[in-house]
C-alpha cells in the first residue's frame, strides 16, 4: 500500500471514529479541508480534516480521538489569526459554529462566562444592556471571537487604558492534551503541592511548573522585553511573582500549543456614556507620529493612526466614501484622538486641551472635532477598516504582508523608531502602510510583497530580521497583540535568549508531552518561509471563460483572470460578520464557514488550480459551497478586496452547464421577461395557477418552486401599455414660468413593468412634471435573470441587444429597479468587455430614478404636499442589496426625506433573503426566511402599524409582505402621493 493510500485510510478512519462519537460535524472532504487550510496570514497549510464540536464533551473526545490516530489537534475561532496560528496539519476544532453561547453574565460582579465562539461585540452588546464591556477592543471586533483573542492575547485601540485580553481574564475550562479536563484560575501557593499530588496530566502540571519557574527566575526577571504589551511567548512571568499562582492568564496567548479551551469567565469593565474624538490633520506620517506625546498627556482611551495610503484607498469605496466629505484639505495622515467618560464637558475640556497644545507646538494644520455618534460613524468605520482597506490595493500576489506588522516600543521613542523602520523597507525597495495604535507605541506596517516570486521572499526574511534586532535595540516587543504563528515564532529563541527559551520549550514538554496541541508554534517553529500561500500555488492553468474577469475589483484582478478574481481573497474574515451591512446573508444564516463569501472564494481557487479547471468547475462539491450565494453583491462593496462572488458564481454555473447541461428552471427563470411578458399578457387567467394548490404542486414537481411562497400577481395594464395608451403627454415641465423639456429614456424593467405597474407609471408622471422628456426603452431583456443562472450566452446575446437600442438615445438612461437598472453599469462589462464604448456609453448614462427626482425636487421643479397622506410620517427604508453594493442608498433615503415633516429611518437589516428566484426555489425558502428572520422581519414587526414601509427592489418588497403581512412601497410612490398639484 502506497503512503498515499495509507494516509487516505487513517484519516477516514479518524473520521468514522470522529462521526460516531461526537454530536457536532465532522469534515475530512477535500474542499473543506482547503477552506481551513488558510486564515488571514499569509500562510496555507492543509489540515487532517475539521470538526464543528457542540460541547466541551464534544471537544474531550476528538482530542482523545485524535491522540490514538497520532493527530495534532489546532482550536480556531473566526480564522482571522494574521501570523499563521490557525493553519496546520491537525484536526481543527471550529468554535465559531456551535459553541457560541454567552452562558452567564453577572452584573455586580461584572463578568461573564462564555464559550469560545461567542464574538467580541456579540458579548458588548450584551454587556452593554448593563452599563459594561469587554475591555479589549479589535479592529476585528465583529467576528473575533473570545477564544481567539485568549489564544492571541489580543489587545485593540483602547489598549492604553484597559490592557490587553491576558488582563481580563479570569478562570478557564479546559481540554488538556491527553483529553482530560481542568478548571484554571488563581491558586494560593500553599494549594499546589495538594493539586501537583494528582497523578494526572493537572497534577503534573501544578507539580512540574513551579519548580521550572523558580529554576529560571533569574531569566525570567532579566531576559524577558520590558515593554508590557506584548504577545508573543509564553507569560512565565505571570507565575514568578507571590500572587496566586494563575493557569489561567499564563495560558493566554498560548496559541491552543498548552491546551483547548471550552469555556472562559471574563472581566468586564465600565461602559464609558460618552466618547469624544479629535481627528489631527498632517502632512506627513512622521509629523502625526510627533504629536502623540502631546496627545498622551490628555489622558486619552485610545491614539490611532492612518496614513494616506489607507485614506485614499478608503476614497474609493462606496462604504466608505463619507470619509472624504468631513476632512480638510487632502492630509497625508490622520491621527484619532478618543477620550472616553460620563462626563461630557469633561471631555471637551480635554478635546481643548490637546486642540491648544497642538496649536502651540505646531502639531498639524488642522484638528477636527467629532463630538457625537453622527459625527463619529465615518471615522469610526474607516479607522477600523485599515487592514482591509490596505488589502485591497493587493494587485495579483503583490499584497500587503503581516510578518513585521506587530511590533511595539514605548511611545516616546516610536517617531525615532518609525523613522528607522522606514529605512530599513526603502532600502530593500518596499513600500508599506502605516497604521494602529501610538498611544501604545504599536503601529501595523505592512510591506507590500510578491510571494510567488523566490528573490521576494528572501527580501522578506532579511527585512524581518532586520526589524527583529531593530525593535530590540528599542526595548519593544516583536509580537505586542499579533501573535508568534509561523511568521514569528521561529525568532523566538534571539528575542528571548537560550534560558528563557528552553524554559519555554519546557512548559511545551509540561503541559504537551507528546507535542499534540498546534505543534509549530512559538517554540520548535519552522522557518517563517516555509508554508507560504503563494509560493505554494501553482501558476493556474489555462481556461476559456465567458466573462471579462479584468473589470473586478476595478480591474486590478491581474493577469490570473478567474483564479485571479477569486484568490485576491486574504480571509480577513469581515464576511463572517453577522449584526451589520449585507455580507454575508448565507453565512448569517448557517454560520458555515463554506457560506461564507471567504469559503466560496478559497473553493474556487482550489477548483481553478486543477489540471482541468473547466471540469472542477463542474464538480458538485464545489455547487455545494456556491449553492446558497444569493449573489447579493454585498461583497463586491463590502469585502475590503471587491471579492465579487456573483459574477464568480455565474462563470461557475456557465462552466458547469457546459459539461453537465443546463437545467430547466434555470432556463425558465432565466427567460423571466419572456414569462411576465405573456403572464401580463393573459391576465387575469395567468394569476389563477398561483391560487390553487394543485398547481402549486405541480409546480413544485417540475420545477422545485416553493408552494410555501405567493407568486407575484400579473397585471394586465403593463407599464408599455399605460405609455402607448395615453397619448401626447401636454402642461408638463414647468419650472417656474419657462417651459423646458430634456430627454430621457425609461428602462422597462422585467418584473416591475408587467407585476407593479404603479411604480413606473409613478415616476414617469413626476419625470415629466420635473421638466424630461421622457422615452421608453422597450427593447427587451437586460440579460440580468439569465445572468444569475450561469446562462452567459444568452445574457450576453440580450445584454448587446439592449446596448446596441440604447446607445443611440440622449440623455439618461433611468429606471426604478435596481437590479436590472444597475446591470447596465456592472454586468454587462463583464459580458461584453470593459473596452467596448458602447457600454462604456450606457453605463456612464444609467442611473436610478431616486437620484434625478432628488435634484427635481432640491431645484423647485417638483414641490411636495405637506398636507399629503406621506407627509409627517414615520418612513422605514430597506435598500437594495445591488444598490447598496453599486452606487449606495443615500440618493434614496435623501429623497424620502423631502416628504415635508417624515421621519426617514434607514434599516441596517441585511439582505432580505428573496434574491430574485432563490426565495422562491423549494430547497433555498427555508434559509431565504432564516435570513429574513434575522433582522429585517424583526424590524418591521417592531414598528407601530402607522410606519409607513419603503423598498427599492421588488424582490424586498415580496419579502416584506410574505414574512411580515405588511406592504411596502417603491420610494417613489410615495413621492407621487405627496406632490402638490
Amino acid at each position: 500500500m502506497t503512503d498515499l493510500a495509507t494516509a487516505d485510510l487513517a484519516a477516514a478512519e479518524l473520521a468514522a471514529a470522529l462521526a460516531r462519537e461526537l454530536e457536532g460535524e465532522v469534515a475530512f472532504d477535500d474542499y473543506t479541508r482547503h477552506l481551513y487550510s488558510r486564515d488571514a496570514s499569509m500562510y496555507s497549510i492543509t489540515p487532517r480534516g475539521v470538526v464543528s464540536p457542540r460541547h466541551a464533551t464534544d471537544v474531550a473526545a476528538a482530542v482523545a480521538l485524535a491522540g490514538e490516530h497520532g493527530v495534532p489537534v489546532l482550536p480556531r475561532g473566526a480564522g482571522t489569526s494574521l501570523a499563521g496560528q490557525t493553519v496546520g496539519d491537525a484536526l481543527v476544532l471550529d468554535f465559531s459554529r456551535h459553541m457560541s453561547q454567552i452562558l452567564e453574565l453577572d452584573p455586580a460582579t461584572r463578568t461573564a462566562r462564555v464559550q469560545p465562539g461567542v464574538v467580541q461585540d456579540q458579548l458588548n452588546r450584551a454587556a452593554s444592556a448593563h452599563g459594561l464591556m469587554f475591555g479589549p477592543d479589535t479592529s476585528t471586533s465583529n467576528r473575533a471571537t473570545l477564544g481567539g483573542m485568549i489564544g492571541n492575547n489580543s489587545a485593540g485601540s483602547g489598549s492604553v487604558r484597559y490592557g490587553m485580553t491576558i488582563d481580563h481574564v479570569r478562570a478557564l475550562d479546559v481540554v488538556l492534551a491527553d483529553a482530560s479536563r481542568a478548571r484554571f484560575g488563581p491558586v494560593e501557593r500553599g494549594e499546589l503541592a495538594r493539586l501537583g499530588a494528582a497523578q494526572s496530566l493537572e497534577g503534573r502540571i501544578y507539580r512540574e511548573l513551579p519548580g521550572l519557574v523558580e529554576r529560571h527566575r533569574d531569566a525570567i526577571a532579566t531576559d524577558f522585553p520590558g515593554f508590557w504589551r506584548r504577545a508573543g511567548g509564553y507569560r512565565l512571568e505571570r507565575l514568578a511573582g507571590d500572587a496566586p499562582f494563575d493557569l489561567a492568564t499564563f495560558v493566554v496567548g498560548s496559541e491552543g500549543t498548552l491546551v483547548v479551551i471550552t469555556e472562559a469567565t471574563v472581566g468586564l469593565v465600565p461602559k464609558p456614556a460618552h466618547t469624544m474624538i479629535a481627528v489631527g490633520h498632517f502632512r506627513s506620517t512622521q509629523a502625526a507620529i510627533a504629536a502623540t506625546e502631546d496627545a498622551l498627556a490628555c489622558d486619552p482611551s485610545a491614539v490611532e493612526l492612518m496614513d494616506r495610503t489607507i485614506l485614499d484607498l478608503s476614497r474609493a469605496k462606496i462604504e466608505y466614501a463619507a470619509l472624504g466629505n468631513i476632512l480638510h484639505d487632502d492630509p497625508d495622515a490622520l491621527l484619532f484622538v478618543s477620550f472616553t467618560g460620563d462626563d461630557r464637558a469633561e471631555l471637551g475640556g480635554q478635546l481643548d486641551r490637546l486642540t491648544a497644545l497642538w496649536a502651540s507646538h505646531g502639531h498639524g494644520y488642522h484638528t477636527l472635532r467629532a463630538e457625537t455618534p453622527a459625527q463619529q460613524g465615518a471615522l469610526l468605520k474607516v479607522r477600523k477598516s485599515g487592514l482591509g482597506l490596505l488589502m485591497a490595493a493587493s494587485t495579483g500576489s503583490n499584497r500587503p504582508l503581516a510578518f513585521v506588522e506587530d511590533t511595539a516600543v514605548p511611545p516616546q521613542r516610536l517617531a525615532e523608531y518609525t523613522a528607522r523602520f522606514a529605512k530599513v523597507l526603502e532600502r530593500h525597495g518596499l513600500r508599506a502602510g502605516f497604521y494602529g495604535h501610538c498611544s501604545v507605541g504599536c503601529l501595523h506596517i505592512r510591506p507590500f510583497v510578491d510571494l510567488s516570486r523566490p528573490e521576494e521572499v528572501a527580501r522578506m526574511r532579511a527585512v524581518a530580521e532586520e526589524i527583529r534586532d531593530l525593535v530590540t535595540e528599542f526595548g519593544g516587543a516583536n509580537s505586542s497583540e499579533h501573535g508568534d504563528g509561523l511568521a514569528r515564532s521561529e525568532f523566538n529563541r534571539q528575542l528571548f535568549g537560550d534560558r528563557l527559551y528552553e524554559a519555554m520549550r519546557q512548559v511545551k514538554h509540561i503541559f504537551d508531552p507528546d507535542n499534540r496541541m498546534n505543534p509549530g508554534k512559538i517554540v520548535d517553529s519552522p522557518a517563517m518561509t516555509d508554508n507560504l500561500r503563494d509560493a505554494s500555488l501553482p501558476p493556474a492553468p489555462p481556461l476559456r471563460t465567458a466573462l471579462d474577469f479584468t473589470v473586478l475589483a476595478g480591474g486590478s484582478s491581474g493577469p490570473g483572470g478567474m483564479r485571479g478574481a477569486a484568490d485576491r481573497c486574504m480571509n480577513i474574515g469581515l464576511c463572517r460578520k453577522t449584526d451589520a451591512g449585507v455580507m454575508c446573508p448565507s453565512y448569517m444564516a448557517t454560520r458555515r464557514e463554506e457560506d461564507s463569501t471567504r469559503g466560496r472564494a478559497n473553493a474556487l481557487v482550489k477548483a481553478l488550480t486543477m489540471a482541468d479547471p473547466a471540469a472542477a468547475l463542474g464538480d458538485q462539491r464545489l455547487h455545494e459551497v456556491l449553492d446558497l450565494c444569493l449573489m447579493c453583491k454585498a461583497c463586491k462593496s463590502e469585502c475590503p478586496l471587491g471579492v465579487d462572488l456573483a459574477t464568480l458564481k455565474s462563470e461557475a454555473l456557465h462552466q458547469a452547464h457546459q459539461r453537465h447541461g443546463t437545467p430547466l428552471r434555470s432556463r425558465v427563470f432565466g427567460a423571466i421577461r419572456a414569462l411576465n411578458r405573456l403572464g401580463s399578457a393573459t391576465a387575469p387567467l395567468s394569476n389563477l395557477p398561483g391560487r390553487l394548490p394543485v398547481a402549486r404542486r405541480l409546480l413544485g414537481r417540475a420545477l422545485g418552486i416553493t408552494p410555501s411562497r405567493p407568486l407575484p400577481t400579473f397585471a394586465r395594464a403593463t407599464l408599455p401599455r399605460w405609455f402607448a395608451a395615453r397619448g401626447p403627454v401636454s402642461g408638463i415641465g414647468r419650472s417656474g414660468d419657462q417651459y423646458h423639456s430634456r430627454p430621457l429614456t425609461w428602462l422597462v424593467d422585467s418584473f416591475t413593468s408587467y407585476t407593479e405597474p404603479a411604480v413606473g407609471i409613478a415616476a414617469i408622471e413626476l419625470l415629466e412634471r420635473a421638466g424630461w422628456d421622457v422615452r421608453l426603452a422597450d427593447g427587451g431583456c437586460c440579460g440580468r435573470a439569465a445572468f444569475s443562472k450561469g446562462l452567459l450566452d444568452q445574457a450576453r446575446k440580450q445584454a448587446s441587444g439592449l446596448v446596441d437600442s440604447l446607445a443611440g438615445s440622449d440623455g439618461p438612461i433611468v429606471g426604478a429597479e435596481p437590479s436590472c437598472l444597475l446591470t447596465l453599469r456592472d454586468e454587462h462589462r463583464a459580458l461584453l468587455g470593459s473596452d467596448d464604448p458602447r457600454v462604456a456609453d450606457v453605463a456612464g448614462r444609467a442611473q436610478l430614478v431616486d437620484e434625478l427626482l432628488l435634484d427635481a425636487i432640491d431645484s423647485g421643479a417638483l414641490r411636495l404636499d405637506p398636507g399629503s397622506w406621506p407627509a409627517g410620517q414615520r418612513i422605514l427604508f430597506h435598500g437594495h442589496c445591488h444598490q447598496k453594493a453599486e452606487v449606495g442608498t443615500a440618493a434614496s433615503v435623501e429623497l424620502l426625506r423631502r416628504i415635508p415633516g417624515a421621519e426617514v429611518v434607514e434599516l441596517d437589516a441585511g439582505c432580505c433573503g428573496m434574491a430574485g428566484s432563490f426565495g422562491f426555489e423549494a430547497e433555498h425558502y427555508d434559509v431565504s426566511m432564516t435570513i429574513g428572520e434575522h433582522r429585517l422581519f424583526p424590524a418591521v414587526r417592531a414598528e407601530p402599524a402607522a410606519t409607513v414601509l419603503a423598498a427599492t427592489g421588488v424582490s424586498c418588497r415580496q419579502q416584506i409582505a410574505h414574512g411580515t403581512t405588511r406592504r411596502a412601497w417603491h420610494p417613489v410612490e410615495l413621492i407621487r402621493a405627496a406632490l402638490a398639484d
